[in-house]
């Protein structure tokens, strides 16, 4: 049975110094209204495997007016029950990747996934509990902590028979990336060191990287490795296509 993959569009938004995410329509909405901001997407995966559910990165954690999960209701849309979900795959613990670790409602935290084992570096885990930087929320972590299997790993290897990670730095000093392969299909999740397929079409450092040249090089080296293996990458931030193969032509990237 092939790797299924879908993608649960938690929408679009602008982020500015004070690192909080406002909802942004770009149908109603004025970018100049919201000077010195990014625009991001935010859009967490689901992986269904022959004999389990994986949730890459978790979104911002945001519910909707009934008060209900909507990575939840993406789950549920995409026909399963978020109870279900075995893994929780963390690239980095950034608010944009992690708020969906939790659900925040009526005052009240709970794990949005109580069955599944959070997987996390062992380095990141730490930064998040230590850093000043208003990217991570530690009253999240402070509640996974007591509340949560967590399973932390250390550099690159091997998970499950079907999943192995790679420690990357470069986008925060303990970033991580995924390859989830079954023997037919390669499914690669580059988290935020390859958040958008345009990344691959242009060079260039990127201020919001820890480590910006060497986030360039692994965009490279990742984009490289996709088109010789045949991976389907995964891209967390994307503006158009939110999983693609990748092709070279000519030592330039296209993405198909």
């Amino acid at each position: 049975m092939a790797i299924q993959v879908f993608t649960l569009s938690e929408g679009s938004y602008s982020v500015d110094a004070s690192k909080k995410f406002i909802p942004f329509d770009p149908q109603k909405d004025n970018p100049k209204d919201r000077p010195a901001s990014l625009f991001i997407h935010v859009q967490p995966f689901l992986v269904k495997l022959e004999n389990s559910l994986v949730l890459l990165d978790t979104g911002l954690g945001y519910s909707n007016a009934e008060g209900k999960l909507h990575l939840h209701e993406n789950i549920r849309k995409a026909g399963f029950d978020p109870d279900d979900v075995e893994l929780v795959l963390m690239s980095h613990l950034h608010f944009d990747h992690s708020g969906g670790m939790v659900h925040q409602h009526d005052g009240k935290m709970e794990l949005s996934f109580p069955h599944a084992t959070y997987v996390m570096q062992q380095g990141e885990w730490e930064t998040a509990f230590s850093s000043k930087s208003s990217s991570y929320c530690t009253e999240i972590f402070d509640f996974i902590q007591r509340n949560a299997q967590i399973h932390l790993i250390e550099d690159s290897g091997k998970l499950t028979n079907e999943i192995s990670y790679e420690f990357t730095g470069a986008h925060c000093p303990y970033h991580q990336v995924f390859l989830i392969e079954d023997g037919e299909d390669k499914v690669f999740f580059g988290g935020d060191v390859l958040p958008e397929p345009e990344e691959l079409i242009r060079k260039f450092v990127a201020k919001y990287d820890y480590d910006g040249r060497k986030a360039m090089e692994l965009r490279d080296d990742f984009g490289l490795r996709a088109a010789a293996e045949k991976w389907k990458c995964l891209f967390y931030h994307s503006k158009s296509k939110t999983q693609a193969f990748v092709e070279l032509n000519d030592d330039k990237f296209i993405i198909v």
